[in-house]
């Protein structure tokens, strides 16, 4: 199979059933920004981390996948290859924030983003993460979209912000709060 296909190069693209949209279209945008950060995560994941954050790192990745193709597939498409975000997705990335909370202080304030390499990493992803879901509440509001795909996002920036958190820790890496500057 050829990567390249010509197909595109008048600025649309295809959806899965089939349909073809404007390469800027919101749903384009939404599952653009999901590979967006499913890449920023295959960066995090080139780093030393513990088994277990690479683990779950290497599940979220699969969950993008499946994520991004229910985004390239409006809800009335009758293709019946595509396998769609499943409702309880979210609740593994409980799981692992309620894990990785056990080994940290509750938070009282605002941190900046940063800390050990990794970490500095997933709050860039969080933020990515953050602009997907925003998109997909664009989307939401022209199409349908399947409610557990913003569901997921939401709790996967809550997870990567989290294990962000948990990294620093398990790295020896303080957290810098965020102070009030006297700006006079």
């Amino acid at each position: 199979m050829k990567i390249y296909t010509r197909t595109g190069d008048s600025g649309d693209t295809a959806l899965f059933g089939g349909q073809r949209v404007p390469k800027d279209h919101i749903r384009v945008e939404a599952y653009g920004t999901v590979d967006e950060l499913n890449a920023w995560l295959g960066m995090v994941r080139t780093c030393e981390l513990p088994v277990v954050a690479r683990q779950w790192l290497e599940a979220v990745q699969h969950d993008l996948f499946y994520l991004g193709a229910d985004l390239a597939t409006p809800s009335d498409a009758s293709s019946a290859r595509v396998v769609r975000i499943e409702p309880g997705a979210a609740e593994a990335l409980e799981r692992a924030i309620d894990q990785m909370e056990q080994d940290l202080e509750p938070l009282r304030q605002f941190i900046l983003p940063g800390g050990a390499g990794p970490a500095a990493m997933l709050h860039v992803a969080r933020t990515v993460c953050r602009r997907a879901e925003r998109s997909c509440v664009a989307l939401q509001h022209v199409e349908t979209v399947n409610p557990a795909a913003i569901v997921y996002l939401n709790r996967l920036s809550d997870f990567l912000f989290v294990l962000a958190r948990w990294i620093n820790r398990q790295t020896g890496e303080s957290e810098i709060r965020w102070q009030v500057q006297d700006r006079r």
